[in-house]
């Protein structure tokens, strides 16, 4: 069972997006299944085995969600993100200009998908096994 502290010194490793792939191996070994992060303040959720669910605080002030998805600007967002020319924080502020409520990262299918406020889905990625 892995504890919000865990996860919190895992996450503290990113310093961009380019990161991103190596922190998803660190939360896998410690038994997170899949992981829904709300843009809105950045609060995320994470599920392992059964019973074993822990919840972050928000990590920012609350951001405004556009009521129109831009799927355009998501993925610009996260092109530019991944390729580390942003912070997680202006990558959320992005985020939410595009419309994006959530993203879920599914580790045993090693996808992360982005919804908007519809629930429908904007963007799915794979992540990188490295």
């Amino acid at each position: 069972m892995f504890t919000l502290q865990q996860i919190q010194e895992a996450h503290s490793k990113v310093k961009s997006g380019a990161d991103f792939p190596r922190y998803i191996q660190d939360i896998k070994a410690l038994g997170v299944f899949t992981y829904t992060t709300f843009v809105s303040d950045g609060h995320a959720e994470y599920n392992g085995a059964p019973d074993s669910k822990v919840a972050s605080e928000p990590k920012y002030s609350a951001l405004p969600i556009a009521d129109t998805s831009n799927k355009k600007a998501l993925e610009h967002a996260l092109s530019i993100h991944q390729q580390g020319q942003t912070d997680y924080l202006t990558f959320c502020q992005q985020a939410a200009a595009a419309g994006v409520e959530k993203w879920v990262v599914d580790i045993s299918q090693m996808t992360c998908t982005y919804f908007d406020q519809d629930g429908r889905e904007m963007v799915k990625e794979l992540i990188p096994d490295n």
